[in-house]
């Protein structure tokens, strides 16, 4: 007989070579039936795989939401199935699920288009109908390769490659059909459900390498349950109608060119914008007690070897040499030139914390697939920031920036957000107690002021345990924006060192802080959670003095002078176009007030204002005027723009 121990507590007795669904069907018929997976010893199973004596055993119930990476999994298999059902020549390459759904990558003459999804799904849906069992075999690798090479499945000969030597090579079968795949997978094709659509086909390289063959991506979202599905359809049809890359091209704020992928061409309003979230977030750090400075933005490799980025981030870096021979990168982070400005003159205790910020231009290469309007870029702009502190002073400083971060969101509209802790990933640099006092100095900052926090295990920096901040939008999307990470080996690297009460020479702990993070990604989500329409106060033109008749030229020039001198960002339209054109085009381009000038206004003096969001007009005098969109358009908490 084998034991294993049940989540309750209970033990269970069961013949040897028991499987996960013998033990659900010792429990009972209702359990046997509703069960589509299990977690033995803390990994997720077939039901099929034999349990080893004395296993920790989780059965998992097709609602649980951890089931749902299976049905996304599993669908990209059904997928995979149907095109080959429906096109035979087609060639596979890879199927994951991913969050909202899954896709599958192929190869095939011609590529697929939208218009051969329904004939897809339609098939999809008759082989989830037939209920079709998932089997696992495990495979010599001689096997595989012969059976992939006679199927003239290339992509999975090199996937078969890429598995380590002694690591077990296994399929999965449904039916005539099967995959290379490590799994698990569910009980049946039936066990995916009908909560699924195919969304859309694109192109992609085969493993996001500009330099492999384009293949054809067909993407599909699932859920558990119709409602779930379909209240996703709905945040995403919602979501398209604020894209930013929409929107951005109809506010005239900037757009993208070929000749640098993954790199911003700011437009004037746009540009504007961009330059007012700088000087919002100067005000706040000068307030905080930061200085601000500036590194160059490509320096020699000796550098980013000291600083380990050489060893750990050099795939994603911009290398060239120089005709001396010289190896520089384009920075992808500012740290390690903000140690060198620490590291000038002689620092005390009294000298700390100093807090070093930059508005600095990163460079960091991202694949040509993932790039994404402002949301994922080559080139971006960090407000990044390093405050050098002792390690009495740190579970302070950490406090006080988890205030300004939150504090900084709340004026930008968003109150929800949520906390990641990040803990030691497997490619880190220095010792497990300095990695232990720095996890505990960020569970201390954030238990001391009484936050929750989500922990996500081996995802933080290799130098340091991070914190980081999720918004979540109006329309319920989560965004990862803020950092702060905590760093005791960068200044050990670097030989950084500060004078202490005693006299000894000390590394300072150096903490890393991000708020907006990319400040082009940041844009983005603004532009996405306001659906354009910005405050007033961050609007990048936020009034518009437009004619009805030519006559109110000269009274138009002498209101936006009036506006202009309050500090207000205005434009003029004195175009020959009748005035409710002009209205049309302005709200689209989502100006918030707009000021119409006609004969009247311009005998009497006045002006007609019309705000955002209403039909409404009202006539003012221009001091009134003035004074009331001067107190409207005021940063949030008195900050200056």
């Amino acid at each position: 007989m084998i034991h294993v121990r049940l989540p309750d507590g209970a033990v269970r007795a069961l013949s040897p070579s028991s499987t996960a669904a013998d033990l659900a069907a010792a429990i009972g018929p209702s359990v046997a039936k509703r069960t589509v997976a299990a977690r033995v010893d803390g990994r997720l199973s077939d039901l099929s795989a034999a349990l080893p004596d004395g296993a920790a055993v989780d059965l998992i119930a097709r609602d649980d939401p951890t089931a749902l990476h299976l049905i996304r999994h599993d669908l990209a298999h059904v997928l995979a199935e149907a095109v080959q059902m429906l096109w035979p020549q087609t060639r596979t390459a890879i199927g994951p699920a991913i969050e909202h759904g899954f896709y599958y990558d192929f190869e095939r003459e011609t590529p697929f288009t939208p218009d051969d999804l329904p004939a897809i799904e339609a098939t999809m849906r008759e082989i989830i109908a037939a209920r079709t069992p998932f089997t696992r075999e495990q495979w010599s690798r001689e096997a595989a390769q012969a059976h992939f090479s006679n199927a003239g499945e290339t992509y999975k000969l090199a996937l078969l490659d890429a598995i380590p030597e002694g690591d077990p090579v296994t399929v999965y079968r449904q039916g005539d059909w099967l995959d290379l795949c490590r799994g698990p997978h569910m009980r049946h094709t039936g066990d995916v459900g009908l909560a699924f659509t195919l969304t859309r086909v694109a192109g992609a390289y085969w493993r996001g390498d500009a330099k492999n063959p384009m293949l054809s991506r067909i993407y599909g979202v699932a859920f558990a349950d119709r409602a779930a599905l379909e209240a996703h359809l709905a945040m995403a049809a919602e979501a398209a109608k604020r894209d930013h890359r929409r929107l951005g091209r109809e506010m005239d704020l900037f757009h993208f060119e070929e000749i640098a992928p993954g790199a911003v061409f700011w437009r004037p309003r746009g540009w504007r914008l961009f330059q007012t979230l700088i000087g919002y977030m100067r005000d706040r750090q000068e307030a905080a007690g930061y200085a601000e400075v500036n590194s160059p933005d490509i320096m020699d490799r000796a550098l980013w070897e000291t600083s380990g980025h050489w060893q750990n981030y050099r795939a994603n870096m911009f290398l060239t040499r120089t005709e001396d021979d010289r190896d520089f990168a384009l920075k992808p982070m500012n740290c390690p030139g903000h140690m060198l400005i620490y590291g000038q003159g002689a620092k005390s205790y009294r000298d700390l914390p100093l807090k070093l910020s930059e508005f600095g231009k990163v460079h960091r290469y991202e694949p040509s697939g993932a790039l994404h309007g402002l949301l994922r870029v080559r080139s971006f702009t960090q407000d990044d920031a390093h405050i050098y502190c002792t390690p009495e002073q740190l579970t302070d400083e950490c406090l006080k920036v988890n205030d300004l971060v939150l504090s900084i969101y709340r004026d930008f509209g968003f109150e929800d957000v949520a906390i990641k802790l990040s803990t030691r990933p497997e490619n880190r640099i220095g010792s497990e107690e300095t990695w232990d006092r720095s996890e505990g100095a960020l569970r201390d900052a954030l238990d001391a002021a009484g936050r929750t926090y989500t922990v996500f295990d081996g995802e933080g920096a290799f130098y340091g345990p991070k914190l980081e901040y999720v918004l979540r939008d109006a329309i319920g999307r989560d965004w990862q924006c803020g950092t702060l990470q905590v760093d005791f080996n960068l200044p050990e690297r670097f030989g950084t060192t500060y004078v202490a009460p005693s006299g000894d020479t000390l590394p300072p702990v150096m903490l890393h802080r991000a708020l907006f993070g990319s400040l082009e990604r940041f844009t983005g989500i603004l532009i996405e959670h306001h659906a354009g329409h910005l405050p007033l106060w961050l609007a990048p033109v936020q009034a518009v003095v437009a004619t009805v008749t030519e006559a109110a030229d000269l009274w138009a020039a002498e209101v936006a002078a009036a506006l202009r001198a309050s500090g207000l960002r205005v434009e003029t339209d004195l175009r020959n176009e009748k005035i409710s054109y002009k209205v049309r085009e302005h709200a689209l381009k989502k100006v918030p007030v707009q000021i119409a000038l006609g004969a009247r206004e311009a005998g009497e003096r006045t002006v007609t204002v019309r705000r955002r969001g209403t039909d409404a007009t009202q006539t003012l005098d221009l001091a009134d005027a003035v004074a009331r969109l001067a107190h409207d358009a005021r940063p949030p908490r008195g900050h200056v723009q």
